[in-house]
């Protein structure tokens, strides 16, 4: 029997070469996550119950990257992830959240933090402008059974703008006028939308956000092939999900292509994500099948124990080669999918031909990831499981997700304690920075350069010993 040679990140490291970039900071780091949707940095976050809800999506959108929303929870519930993720940073907010006028004071709290927002425009239900409720008037207001309108900014006190106001001539209204909220109104007073201060800044603050044509975050949401996964989709998309993740272990498989073939029938052209596979062979089906991504990785997760449990799984780097060499020839983009645990991998992924990465326990434990904050020995931890332990099958069972009996689960994932990392930016920071210093080690100014001028070089045991810290004592 012939048995080939499989290899992963660490067994490899590529080969420098003279480089025109004076500076990391001219590589360019844009790539394409699907056909149609495109990434100002190659980095996801993975749909992890523990990983990626709105906050995290909210704030690698911002950073260039996205989030893809896990699936363990309700439809509706998963549904209004979507729409916090669309709702936090836009130039113009087109539908905003209004209340009547006759509403009293605690209904209007009760109604802001259901929504997430901390203000809304008043109308009684013809869309017509009546007022402003702004933070500031809930913090004096005195007494929670006054009417909204007697606390109100009222309308002939209203700073607005019209269905043509630019973002320009919105900053130049914000700062004259010191206003927190600028509604939008056509000439019968109807609320046409409304531009708000915190928009304004997250536009200056974060210029290489990733947005969609009306300037809203981009996001992306994970669904199943088994019970509510077509309802779910649909409200996913109605929701206003850029891309659609079709999430099982084994993406190689008839269930994964009927479930392919029902999206679509459903969702129309929404783009779709399929995996995980592993083979140039899965790659080609994928492709045919109609899919606008890939998502390559079985088993290489730090948490993920597919490979012992099975006994399946391919090294990754093998693993994405190969899916890579049949994906560029129908034009589908490929996401490395796990066992990235330094910025290098990344460099790596990328150089074998991945358009993205996606990273999951890297980003557990962070400020934005789902969960709380937990101390032990005076150390401060968040939950870390794989999507496949037993206690997210429980909790797809306890959800209605899924009916099966808990004494026929089999896990192929673990849960764990990762110590509290802080703000997820931080690490975004430090992995975008390793990956630009390396594509200027390659003379790299794009991704696309990578891909091509990257040249591997198998390394032995000591070689993997001498890439690290060796022979000192270290600090930390």
């Amino acid at each position: 029997m012939h048995i080939p040679l499989a290899l992963t990140y660490d067994d490899v490291l590529i080969v420098p070469r003279r480089s025109t970039l004076a500076s990391r900071s001219e590589a360019n780091t844009k790539t394409r996550l699907t056909k149609k949707v495109s990434l100002n940095i190659p980095i996801i976050t993975a749909n992890m119950d523990t990983v990626t809800g709105s906050q995290m999506a909210i704030a690698m959108a911002r950073m260039g990257g996205i989030g893809i929303l896990h699936r363990f929870m309700g439809v509706e519930e998963n549904a209004d992830e979507v729409k916090k993720v669309k709702r936090a940073q836009s130039l113009i907010i087109e539908k905003p959240y209004t209340i009547d006028p006759d509403k009293t004071v605690e209904e209007a709290r009760e109604y802001a933090e259901e929504t997430g927002v901390t203000g809304m425009l008043v109308s009684n239900g013809d869309n017509r402008l009546q007022g402003v409720l702004s933070r500031r008037d809930f913090i004096f207001a005195n007494g929670n059974d006054k009417k909204v309108r007697d606390i109100m900014t009222p309308r002939e006190k209203l700073i607005v703008g019209n269905t043509y106001t630019t973002f320009e001539e919105a900053k130049k209204l914000f700062a004259q006028h010191k206003v927190e909220k600028l509604p939008l109104v056509d000439d019968d007073n109807h609320i046409v939308g409304l531009i708000t201060s915190d928009d304004i800044k997250h536009i200056i603050e974060y210029p290489q956000a990733n947005r969609d044509e009306n300037g809203r975050l981009i996001v992306g949401a994970a669904v199943g092939v088994h019970g509510d996964y077509i309802e779910r989709a649909q409200e996913l998309v109605h929701a206003g999900a850029d891309v659609l993740v079709i999430d099982i272990a084994h993406g190689h498989s008839d269930i994964m292509f009927n479930a392919i073939s029902k999206l679509r029938d459903a969702v129309g052209d929404a783009q779709l994500i399929a995996g995980n596979i592993a083979t140039a062979g899965a790659a080609k089906e994928l492709c045919e099948a109609g899919v606008d991504a890939i998502k390559v990785g079985v088993g290489p997760g730090s948490i993920c124990i597919t490979r012992l449990v099975t006994g399946c799984g391919m090294p990754q780097l093998t693993a994405v080669t190969e899916a890579v060499k049949v994906a560029r020839q129908y034009g589908v983009p490929v996401i490395a999918d796990g066992g990235i645990a330094k910025s290098g991998d990344i460099v790596k992924a990328l150089g074998a031909g991945a358009d993205s990465v996606m990273l999951g326990s890297m980003f557990a434990g962070t400020q934005e990831s789902p969960g709380v904050v937990m101390f032990k020995d005076g150390k401060r931890f968040k939950v870390l499981r794989g999507s496949a332990s037993f206690t997210q099958s429980h909790t797809r069972k306890t959800a209605g997700l899924e009916k099966k009996k808990l004494k026929n689960v089999v896990p192929e994932g673990v849960e764990s304690l990762v110590p509290y990392k802080g703000p997820v930016e931080d690490i975004v920071n430090q992995m975008v920075g390793g990956l630009r210093s390396g594509m200027s080690y390659t003379n790299s100014h794009t991704i696309a350069e990578l891909q091509r001028n990257v040249e591997f070089v198998r390394m032995t045991g000591s070689g993997s010993r001498e890439s690290g810290a060796h022979d000192v004592q270290t600090l930390t």
